[in-house]
């Protein structure tokens, strides 16, 4: 053994390699405890049933629409966006699609949303299991973190179950083929599935701002029924409170009003003006009520 081997201080490799370790071990924790927090939630039976009602929608619209028109008549009113899309399935099938979204965006999709965001603190802590997650080195904030995490994935998850639903059906019962946009251009089936998917990305942005107000909500009380409740009637008072007239100066403030702009989407060219104000909008609620969730939830005495 050389001198140098001998002079060197023993354990310097082990310690340079320690922080790598640890940091190694903090990421699998982690990633850990969000897979297993995405999973506990899809397995819930509550989680199902509200995907088997956001997928049914669809089947009911097309089913609907098909009876309607068996003898040859036009379904729906005609006219440009939102709702109005139903009035195009029979031509093509691929509509079916931003009519279903169109019809679950208003109640369906936040009251969804509403109930798994208000259950996340709410419903461990009112269980007795919300004392246990914290003994584990999640920490407060990283376990807020992994719980909104998981409702955004749900919100992708549940806004895609829509949409894939509605593809289906809209295949089995109407024809597809080339479309027509808003703006009266013609595009191909395949820029029509890209802009199908563009839109599906779209409503689901914009119920991240639902995500942090119900987790926020949850982060007040001990009872996941409470929050639950109190989220979606959060939901249907700002909704109401968007269609009165002698509040148009508050109504843009409102994270609802410009959940239809998806519809601008189907325009050629796109209008990005009232996505991009959407998107803003639901960022800003994402902030201040995460915000509020993380100071709540970090002061907050956890006794159950």
């Amino acid at each position: 053994m050389s001198r140098a081997d001998l002079s060197a201080p023993q354990g310097r490799g082990e310690l340079r390699d320690r922080p790598q370790t640890d940091r190694t071990r903090r990421t699998t924790f982690r990633a850990t405890l969000l897979r297993n927090e995405l999973l506990t939630t899809f397995r819930r039976w509550r989680t199902l049933a509200l995907l088997a009602v956001l997928a049914a929608v669809p089947v009911l619209v097309g089913i609907a629409v098909k009876i309607e028109t068996s003898d040859g008549s036009s379904a729906g009113p005609g006219g440009g966006g939102g709702p109005a899309f139903i009035s195009q399935i029979t031509n093509n099938g691929l509509f079916l699609v931003f009519t279903a979204l169109a019809a679950t965006l208003p109640f369906f999709l936040p009251m969804a949303i509403g109930v798994v965001a208000g259950d996340a603190i709410a419903g461990e802590a009112g269980s007795g299991t919300l004392r246990y997650l914290l003994v584990a080195p999640a920490g407060r904030s990283r376990l807020l973190l992994t719980k909104y995490a998981t409702v955004v994935v749900f919100c992708l998850a549940a806004t895609l179950v829509v949409a894939v639903s509605a593809l289906t059906v809209g295949a089995l019962l109407f024809p597809l083929g080339d479309l027509t946009t808003i703006s009266g251009t013609r595009i191909s089936f395949a820029e029509g599935l890209g802009r199908a998917l563009l839109i599906a990305l779209a409503v689901a942005a914009s119920l991240i701002g639902v995500a942090a107000l119900g987790l926020f909500v949850s982060t007040m009380t001990g009872s996941g029924i409470a929050a639950m409740a109190t989220t979606v009637g959060l939901l249907i008072t700002v909704q109401i409170l968007d269609q009165i007239p002698q509040l148009h100066a508050l109504q843009p403030y409102f994270f609802s009003h410009y959940w239809l702009s998806f519809a601008d989407l189907m325009r050629e060219p796109v209008y990005w003006d009232d996505l991009t104000k959407n998107l803003g909008l639901q960022a800003l609620y994402a902030a201040v009520f995460g915000s509020a969730a993380w100071a709540r939830f970090t002061a907050k005495d956890i006794t159950a």
